[in-house]
């Protein structure tokens, strides 16, 4: 379409219409009139990209009209169709896929690459723990302590690791959800006391609950199963702190929380996170980052060379092992300290003319 199109709603019609009698095309006069995989590809690309209105004619579909297909099915890109959009926050996207990196971080040694995943651009982070964990086990590298980002924060998978292969999972878990907790007013879930033997909970004003359902299942993989404690009616409305507690709208108050095992485990952990030994332990993580920037920008992860998801993976494993070939050949004698990080061609440059940089650069090795 170019940056400044003319007439750019008439143009992207025009090439539905286009596209549509192509394929319509393809369909009568095609060898054996079975569509092959290109034709295939700009069907599903056509199919959400335009629709049909009641009167038949063909529109743009947009969130609000017509609707938009789910970035794990939409089609991004014509020349590999199991690539697929995503975005963090308002500022990193997209097209491709996501490598996950696992890399040792003992002091006084070399840290190397002990684990490489790719997924689709799509599959959220902490479904991709489980399957690390598997194939460290397998190859015997499996660690004691895991040091992960937040984006990979689960509590089910955080039981999981603790449980099949002894592993602590060491992440930022996310907070208290509720409208409650979120505004900082009223009585949020971890104000209300369950008693999981007794299968009821206690309000803060001494009301106990009328009902105890679940665990549900939920349906995201990495969300725990939910037990809700229903309160009712004549509990609800002639207490004085209703307004604090829930909206007018809700006739009373649900609470939900997970298992026993898993809230444990929760409130075990969120303890852990306010300690300053956890803090201090939590910090090396970082050093991932500087590993992630050695990927992308000194062997190009950031584009595949090849296309489909196996392809791209061989890459990233190839890289992996570039970049520990890298790090090896520069081990010295265990008697010696690690040698220092040979200045950039930038920082040589602001040596060489006496320019003062800032001492916050990393100079040492990893």
């Amino acid at each position: 379409m170019g940056k400044n199109p003319t007439r750019p709603k008439t143009r992207i019609l025009a090439a539905g219409d286009d596209a549509c009698r192509l394929l319509e095309h393809l369909h009568r006069h095609g060898p054996g009139r079975r569509p092959g995989p290109q034709a295939e590809a700009l069907r599903q690309i056509v199919v959400q990209n335009y629709y049909r209105d009641t009167a038949g004619r063909r529109r743009w579909r947009t969130a609000d009209e017509g609707g938009l297909p789910p970035y794990s099915l939409a089609v991004v890109s014509p020349y590999d169709t199991t690539a697929r959009y995503v975005h963090h926050g308002h500022i990193i996207r997209w097209k491709g896929f996501a490598a996950h990196l696992t890399e040792t971080c003992a002091s006084g040694s070399v840290n190397v690459i002990t684990d490489v995943a790719t997924t689709s651009a799509a599959t959220n982070d902490a479904q991709s723990l489980p399957g690390i964990h598997t194939r460290l086990a397998r190859r015997g590298l499996l660690l004691a302590e895991h040091l992960v980002d937040g984006g990979y924060t689960s509590l089910v998978h955080l039981e999981r690791a603790e449980r099949e292969h002894q592993v602590t999972v060491s992440e930022p878990l996310p907070g208290n959800p509720t409208r409650q907790h979120r505004r900082n007013e009223g009585f949020d879930r971890d104000d209300f006391h369950h008693d999981f033997d007794r299968r009821q909970a206690t309000c803060p004003r001494g009301q106990v609950s009328q009902g105890w359902h679940g665990p549900y299942p939920t349906s995201s993989p990495t969300a725990a199963p939910l037990i809700v404690a229903r309160f009712t009616k004549g509990q609800c409305q002639p207490c004085p702190d209703r307004p604090r507690c829930t909206s007018f709208r809700e006739s009373a108050r649900n609470v939900g929380c997970p298992p026993r095992e898993l809230r444990d485990l929760q409130a075990r952990v969120r303890s852990d996170l306010q300690t300053p030994e956890w803090k201090a332990r939590y910090a090396v993580r970082s050093g991932v980052e500087g590993t992630i920037n050695e990927f992308a920008h000194e062997h190009g992860m950031r584009r595949c060379r090849c296309r489909g998801q196996p392809k791209a993976h061989l890459q990233h494993v190839l890289t992996a092992i570039a970049v520990n070939i890298e790090r090896l050949s520069g081990l010295t004698p265990a008697e010696k300290p690690p040698s220092p990080r040979p200045p950039t061609a930038f920082q040589a440059f602001l040596d060489q003319h006496e320019i003062p940089r800032s001492k916050s650069w990393r100079t040492l090795g990893s």
